[in-house]
């Protein structure tokens, strides 16, 4: 039977991946034998961890310092990547963030701009910067992460948060669209409450425990579990979807 997860002779470019999500998944496709090559901004330590994993696992990885929210950032990135490993077959959109809870009336422009770059226009760049090598060889993955909050609004005070991620959801399918017929796949995961650093940093003891109560597996999801999903999209186990978003929450939100 074909191992779908085997990922050997594949080059897989993950932004924001010194932990959480990112991290697991890099450390995933680290395993199954990609060449991994992970983005992070300020946690050089996270970074250095997740290559060691790899490496550990008798991979190859190798951590670059970016600022996503700047395009020139993305492509010396990209350019590094293909330096070291060739073309990029698999991007993985996951750098983003909160930044800080505002409500309407306290948002400044700045930081609108700031959220709604490092979470929606970095994946739309980064794309810019991976397509062409992609097309060169007829076939390539792109995988985004977006949010439940891109679904629901999200909770008070992240309104530019969740309108990034809802522009993730339709830059998927608008993205999908452009490049089925070339062989690229666009696929998206929206995680739910996910055991990450974002939760550590942006919401109370108290609302994680109602978020549980609230959830109908019990229980906050691990960046293990959005991983997994992410490799699967990423694999010829997916090899017909095509601009489709894949919730990943224990059941809060259903379609």
């Amino acid at each position: 039977m074909k191992n779908f997860f085997d990922f050997t002779g594949k080059t897989v470019l993950i932004t924001g991946a010194s932990s959480g999500i990112g991290r697991a998944t890099a450390e995933l496709f680290g395993r199954q034998g990609a060449s991994v090559a992970i983005t992070y901004h300020n946690n050089s330590a996270g970074a250095d961890a997740a290559v060691a994993a790899i490496s550990e696992a008798s991979g190859k990885a190798i951590a670059i310092k970016a600022d996503v929210r700047e395009k020139a950032e993305i492509d010396a990135t990209v350019r590094h990547v293909e330096s070291e490993f060739g073309g990029v077959d698999i991007l993985v959109n996951n750098a983003g963030s909160l930044v800080e809870r505002l409500r309407t009336m306290e948002m400044t422009e700045e930081r609108w701009n700031e959220v709604m770059y490092l979470n929606a226009t970095s994946a739309f760049f980064a794309v810019q910067a991976v397509v062409p090598k992609m097309l060169e060889k007829g076939s390539g993955v792109i995988v985004n992460v977006t949010s439940i909050a891109g679904r629901n609004g999200g909770a008070l005070g992240s309104i530019h948060y969740s309108s990034a991620k809802a522009a993730m959801l339709t830059m998927t399918k608008g993205l999908a669209k452009e490049f089925a017929s070339q062989g690229i796949r666009v696929n998206a995961v929206s995680p739910g409450v996910i055991d990450t650093p974002y939760h550590e940093t942006f919401t109370t003891a108290e609302i994680m425990e109602n978020l549980r109560k609230a959830i109908p597996m019990g229980r906050e999801g691990r960046p293990d579990e959005v991983a997994g999903v992410i490799a699967f999209l990423a694999s010829d186990a997916a090899s017909y979807l095509c601009g489709e978003t894949i919730e990943i929450n224990g059941g809060l939100l259903m379609d």
